[in-house]
C-alpha cells in the first residue's frame, strides 16, 4: 500500500473540511491530529486554520506552500505588497474581515483575493454574489495575511468625516423623561449615521484586539478611545450632537432605559463577526456632568479556549496549576490587580476542567464570557442574590467544582473555605499584590489560620506585561549595573542573550503587540502550612516559598525579558516592587 493512501482511507471516515483534507493527503498532518484539531475549532467556534497554526501543528509557511501545490494556485509573499495600494471599494471590508481576505486586483471581471484557505468555498461564493465578479485565489501565509488586514483596514480617526459628515445637522435627544418614549427613541436612533458609526466602532475595536471601548463626552467635545495592550488611546472625534444618540443607540441594542440618564446601568449585547464567531459586549452607562459616559467591554470567548500554553506559563509553573486543579478538592486562588488577566487565567482552567462527567458551577459579577457546559450565575445584590447566597445554592446543586468571582468579604470567605474542605475543587479571585500576601489578607479578613492551612493548595499571583512586537524588536545594550539593580543575578549575565527594546513597525503600535502574562505560583506545602498555623507573616511565607523554587513576580518577568518576549521597562513598570 502507497503510503499516501492511507490518510485518505481514514479521512473516508471524517468530515473534516477541504483544507484539512488536503493537508492530511499531503502527508503534513496525521488524520488523528487533524481531526483532534477540527473538533476543537468546532467546541471553539474558531476556524480550523487558527486552530492550526496556533497550535503549531504546521506553520503557516509550510501550510502556504502545501495548498499553492494542492489547489494549482500561485504563492505570494505579503510582505511585498503595500497596503496603502490596495483597491479599498471593491468588496466590503466587513467581508474582509469576516473571512480573513484581502483583494489585491480586479482584471476583467475577476477579483484577484489572497487568503490561506482556497477550500472555502462558503467564503467564495459570498465575494461572487456581493461583488458580482468571479474569484481568483491567490495563497498567502496566514500570520502574514492576518497582519495585512488589520493594517489594511482603514482606522477610525481617517474615516469619521465619511461615517458622519453632514448627516449628524439634528437636535438633541430630549432630556424629558415623562410619557411612553419608547418608539420615538427607538425611532430616533437608527439614524444610519449614528448606526454606521457604532458599527465601525465595534468592528475596528475587535480587529485592533482592544479590551475596552470608551465613549466620552465632554463640554466642547466628545471622543472615543480604545484600550489596547493595556493602554488608552484616542481613536476618533466625533461631533458633540452624537452623544446623545449615541447613547441611546447603544442603550437599545443593550436593552437598558433610554429614558433613564440619572443613574448608572449595565447591560450587553453581541455582534456577529463571520459566520462562526460571536463577539460579547458588556456595557456600562455613567452619567456625567455634560453626558453619559459609556464604556463597553469586549468580551470575545475564544480567549477562555486558546490553551494553557497560550497565557505564557513557564514548564514548572504549567505543571503546578494544572497538578493543583486536577486534585478533587481545595482551594485555588488567582490574585492580581483589575485587568490583570485574572478571567481569563480561571475560565481556561475551566475550559480544561469542563468535562461530561464534571458539574461545574460558577457565580460572577457578572459574568464575562460564556462556557458551554458550566453553569454560570450573574450575582444580584439588589435582589438579594450575593456570591454567598449563590455559594450556599451550589452546595445543593451537587457540585464537583466551584468558582467565585471574587473573594470579597468574611461570609463569602468562610462558606468557599468549607466547601474546598468537605470535597469540591473551589477556584476564585483576590485582589492582592503577590501570592505570600494573599494568605495574610485573608487571616485579616477573620478566617482562621486553621482553616486557610487545610483548604488552600495553590495561588497564582499575575499580571499582564506588553508583548514585543517580533517584526521590530531590536537588541540594546543596557549597562550590567542596571541589570543587576533591576532583579538579574551575576550568574543570569554570561553574554548568552541581550535585552530587546520596543520599535514600532507597520504589524504593531509602539513596538509592542498583545501581552504576556507573568506568574508566580505557589503551592502551598507542609511548610508553608505551618508558617500559617503560626500566624507568619507574609514575608516569612515569602522566604519560605522562594527556598522551595518559586520565583517572585519580578524573577518570572525578567526571565520573559531574556527570552525576549518584552522589555526591561515593560517588566520593572507592571511588578514594581
Amino acid at each position: 500500500m502507497a503510503a499516501a493512501e492511507l490518510p485518505v482511507k481514514e479521512l473516508s471516515q471524517i468530515a473534516l473540511p477541504g483544507l484539512a483534507r488536503a493537508l492530511v493527503s499531503a502527508g503534513k498532518l496525521p488524520a488523528k491530529i487533524a481531526e483532534d484539531i477540527y473538533q476543537k475549532s468546532l467546541s471553539g467556534r474558531t476556524s480550523f486554520i487558527a486552530e492550526l497554526t496556533g497550535t503549531g501543528a504546521v506553520s503557516a509557511a509550510d501550510l502556504a506552500h502545501t495548498l499553492s501545490t494542492a489547489f494549482g494556485a500561485p504563492l505570494l509573499d505579503l510582505d511585498a505588497i503595500d497596503h496603502q495600494r490596495l483597491p479599498k471599494d471593491l468588496l466590503d471590508p466587513k467581508l474582509c474581515l469576516a473571512y480573513r481576505i484581502v483583494v489585491l486586483s480586479k482584471r476583467n471581471n475577476r477579483l484577484i483575493v489572497a487568503t490561506a484557505d482556497p477550500s472555502d468555498q462558503q467564503a467564495a461564493e459570498k465575494i461572487k454574489f456581493a461583488s458580482q465578479m468571479g474569484v481568483d485565489w491567490v495563497i498567502a501565509e496566514y500570520d502574514k495575511l492576518s497582519r495585512m488586514i488589520e493594517a489594511a483596514a482603514a482606522s477610525a480617526a481617517e474615516t469619521i468625516n465619511s461615517i458622519v459628515g453632514s448627516e449628524f445637522e439634528f437636535d438633541d435627544v430630549s432630556a424629558d423623561t415623562s410619557g411612553d418614549v419608547s418608539e420615538q427613541a427607538v425611532a430616533e436612533v437608527e439614524d444610519a449615521p449614528v448606526v454606521r458609526f457604532l458599527h465601525k466602532m465595534l468592528l475596528d475595536a475587535v480587529s485592533m484586539r482592544a479590551s475596552d471601548i470608551h465613549f466620552e463626552p465632554y463640554e466642547h467635545h466628545y471622543r472615543v478611545r480604545f484600550r489596547v495592550d493595556g493602554e488608552l488611546r484616542e481613536i476618533a472625534s466625533p461631533p458633540t450632537v452624537i452623544k446623545d444618540k449615541l447613547a441611546s443607540r447603544i442603550k437599545v441594542i443593550s436593552r437598558l432605559d433610554i429614558s433613564e440618564k440619572r443613574v448608572p446601568q449595565d447591560g450587553r449585547m453581541k455582534l456577529k463577526i463571520g459566520p462562526d464567531r460571536v463577539i460579547d459586549f458588556r456595557v456600562s452607562t455613567l452619567p456625567t456632568l455634560f453626558g453619559e459616559k459609556i464604556v463597553v467591554r469586549i468580551l470575545d470567548p475564544s480567549s477562555a479556549r486558546m490553551g494553557i500554553d497560550a497565557l505564557g506559563y513557564d514548564a514548572i509553573e504549567k505543571e503546578r496549576l494544572l497538578h493543583a486543579i486536577g486534585r478533587p478538592y481545595g482551594m485555588v486562588l488567582v490574585t492580581g490587580p483589575t485587568g490583570s488577566g485574572k478571567t481569563v487565567s480561571l475560565y481556561t482552567c475551566l475550559n480544561l476542567l469542563n468535562q461530561p462527567g464534571v458539574n461545574i458551577a460558577t457565580a460572577e459579577d457578572p459574568s464575562e464570557i460564556n462556557l458551554p457546559g458550566v453553569n454560570q450565575v450573574n450575582v444580584n445584590e439588589r435582589a438579594g442574590l450575593t456570591f454567598a447566597t449563590a455559594l450556599r445554592a451550589f452546595l445543593r446543586q451537587d457540585p464537583d467544582i466551584i468558582m467565585v468571582g471574587e473573594i470579597r468579604d468574611l461570609e463569602t470567605a468562610d462558606i468557599s473555605i468549607k466547601a474546598a474542605q468537605t470535597g469540591h475543587l473551589v477556584l476564585s479571585t483576590l485582589h492582592t499584590n503577590d501570592a505570600p500576601t494573599t494568605l495574610t489578607r485573608m487571616r485579616n479578613m477573620g478566617i482562621a489560620p486553621f482553616n486557610i492551612a487545610s483548604s488552600v493548595i495553590l495561588i497564582t499571583a499575575q499580571r499582564l506585561a506588553r508583548r514585543l512586537c517580533t517584526v521590530c524588536r531590536v537588541p540594546i545594550d543596557i549597562p550590567r549595573e542596571a541589570l543587576l539593580e533591576a532583579g538579574f543575578k551575576e550568574s543570569d549575565l554570561d553574554g548568552t542573550w541581550k535585552p530587546y527594546r520596543p520599535v514600532g513597525c507597520s504589524a504593531c503600535s509602539s513596538g509592542y503587540k498583545g501581552r504576556v502574562g507573568i506568574y508566580q505560583v505557589m503551592p502551598i506545602t507542609e511548610a508553608i502550612q505551618e508558617i500559617i498555623l503560626r500566624d507568619g507573616s507574609a514575608l516569612d511565607i515569602a522566604q519560605q516559598s522562594e527556598a522551595e523554587g518559586v520565583r517572585s513576580l519580578r524573577q518570572s518577568g525578567l526571565e520573559k525579558v531574556r527570552q525576549g518576549l518584552t522589555s526591561l521597562e515593560e517588566v520593572v513598570a507592571c511588578t514594581n516592587e
